[in-house]
C-alpha cells in the first residue's frame, strides 16, 4: 500500500503542476493546448543542463539535490520561453489559439529528436541522475527516527521515505500561486481579462500584458512539471513524447473546473490510476484478474473521455477564453 501511495504522488505531483500551469493561461483567457509540447521542451532542456554537468564532471555532480533543482530551474525558465510562441501568435497576431498550441505541441518533439541527433548522436536525451531521492535513512535526527517509528509509521513513509525534493518544490508552489492567482491585485487583474477583458481595460488594465503573463506562468509551470516528470518518473530520460500527460493535466483542469482544489483531488485520483499499469502485479486484487498491463495504461484516458462528457454543461471556463481581444469590441 506504501508503494502504491509514493508512486501516486510521483505521478499526481507533475499532472498537478501542469493543471495548475493551464489555469493560469486560461484564466488570462488564452487556451494554452500547447502544454504537452511545454512539458517536452522542459524535460529536454532540463535533461541537457544535467548531461552537461555531468559530462564536464563540475562540482555540482557531487551535489545532486543541488543539481536537481537547478536542472528544475531551466526546465521552468525553458517552458515559458517556449511559451512566448503562443503568445506571439495568440496575443500579437490574434491567430487561433487551438492550431497555436497545435503546432508547439507538433514542434516540441521535432526539437528533442533534432538535438538529440545533433548533439548526441541519439533520439533520447539521458540525464540521469543518482541520489536525487530522500531516503529514510538520511534522516539521522532523533525526531525523525521518533517519526517513523510512531504508530503513523505508514503516513510518514509515504510522505518522506524514497520522496523526491521536487515533490514538496511543487506542492509549495501550487498552493502559493493558487492564492496569488485569487487573492493578489494582479491576479484579479488577469482573472478579469479572461472573463471581460473590455471592462478591465476600461478601469486601465492592460489586458495584452496581463494575458503574456498568464501565458508565460503557464509554459514555465508547464515545462517544470515535464522535467519533474522524467526525472521522477522515466528515470531523468528526455524524449519525443510525455505520455500525454500535458493533455491528461488539461483534462484534470477541466475536471476540477479551474478550480486549485478541485484541481489537486483531480490530480490525485488520475495519478492513482496512472500508476496501476506498472504496479498491478503487485497488487493481489489487481493480479487475480490477470489482465494486461495495457488495459490499466488505457484507464486513465478513458476516464478522462467520461469526465469530459459529464462535464460539458457545467463547465467553470473563463468567458472571454479563446477570444483574441479587439479594444473596439464591447
Amino acid at each position: 500500500m506504501v508503494l502504491l501511495l509514493q508512486q501516486t504522488i510521483y505521478f499526481a505531483i507533475p499532472l498537478l503542476i501542469v493543471a495548475l500551469a493551464g489555469v493560469f493561461a486560461e484564466r488570462s483567457g488564452i487556451i494554452n493546448l500547447a502544454l504537452e509540447g511545454e512539458m517536452i521542451f522542459g524535460a529536454m532542456m532540463g535533461a541537457i543542463f544535467v548531461k552537461i554537468i555531468q559530462n564536464a564532471h563540475g562540482a555540482l555532480t557531487q551535489h545532486p539535490q543541488l543539481l536537481f533543482i537547478l536542472a528544475m530551474l531551466v526546465g521552468l525558465v525553458s517552458g515559458a520561453i517556449f511559451s512566448l510562441l503562443l503568445s506571439f501568435s495568440a496575443i500579437k497576431l490574434k491567430a487561433d489559439q487551438t492550431i497555436g498550441g497545435t503546432a508547439l505541441n507538433l514542434l516540441a518533439p521535432a526539437i528533442v529528436c533534432t538535438f538529440g541527433l545533433l548533439f548526441f548522436n541519439e533520439e533520447k536525451i539521458k540525464g540521469t541522475m543518482e541520489g536525487i531521492i530522500f531516503l529514510k535513512e538520511n534522516y539521522s535526527s532523533g525526531f525523525m527516527q521518533t517519526l517513523f517509528a510512531s504508530p503513523f509509521k505508514g503516513i510518514f513513509e509515504v510522505l518522506f521515505d524514497r520522496m523526491y525534493i521536487s515533490t514538496y518544490i511543487c506542492i509549495f508552489l501550487f498552493v502559493v500561486l493558487s492564492i496569488w492567482l485569487y487573492k493578489s491585485k494582479i491576479g484579479t487583474h488577469m482573472r478579469a481579462c479572461g472573463e471581460h477583458p473590455q471592462a478591465a481595460d476600461s478601469v486601465g488594465i492592460n489586458v495584452k500584458g496581463m494575458r503574456l503573463l498568464g501565458t508565460t506562468i503557464s509554459g514555465g509551470l508547464a515545462g517544470l512539471g515535464g522535467y519533474v516528470y522524467i526525472a521522477t518518473c522515466c528515470s531523468g530520460i528526455a524524449s519525443s513524447s510525455i505520455a500525454g500527460m500535458g493533455f491528461l493535466a488539461l483534462a484534470i483542469m477541466i475536471f476540477g473546473n479551474w478550480n486549485p482544489l478541485l484541481i489537486a483531488i483531480g490530480a490525485v485520483m488520475f495519478g492513482f490510476l496512472r500508476c496501476l499499469g506498472p504496479l498491478a502485479d503487485s497488487i493481489d486484487f489487481l493480479a487475480k484478474l490477470n489482465l494486461p498491463m495495457y488495459f490499466y495504461n488505457i484507464v486513465p484516458y478513458a476516464i478522462v473521455l467520461v469526465v469530459l462528457v459529464i462535464t460539458r454543461n457545467k463547465s467553470g471556463c473563463p468567458k472571454a477564453e479563446g477570444i483574441p481581444y479587439d479594444k473596439g469590441m464591447r
